[in-house]
């Protein structure tokens, strides 16, 4: 089983909104096409699936086989928001073309009208 901290990576991985960290893996991965196909099955995965665990675990394996890169990843991880969530803690991430409200909110009692 994959460090929590690898599952939290590999869902910012498949958001491909961490361009850096995504950057980074791929260049790993390049000259192995079954860390690829990993890497981008789990771009269309909803988050806590089997294909973001599965490149969890793959980063785990690239991380024990090659420190730098286990350091690279948790530095360029650090560099984002996302890293920043702790238990309880609240964090939205918007990017693209949004339209609409966004609401960033710990914890509410009662009713919220916009």
């Amino acid at each position: 089983m994959p460090e929590p901290i690898l599952i939290s990576i590999a869902a910012a991985l498949a958001a491909k909104g961490a361009t850096g960290l995504y950057d980074l893996v791929k260049r790993k991965f390049a000259k192995n096409p079954a860390a690829i196909a990993e890497l981008e099955a789990a771009a269309s995965a909803p988050s806590g699936t089997q294909p973001i665990r599965a490149l969890a675990e793959r980063l785990q394996s690239a991380g024990a086989e090659d420190r730098e890169f286990a350091e690279a990843l948790r530095t360029e991880w650090e560099k984002l928001p996302e890293s920043r969530v702790t238990y309880g803690g609240v964090h939205n991430s918007v990017t693209g073309n949004v339209t609409g409200k966004v609401i960033q909110a710990g914890d509410v009692h009662g009713n919220i009208t916009l």
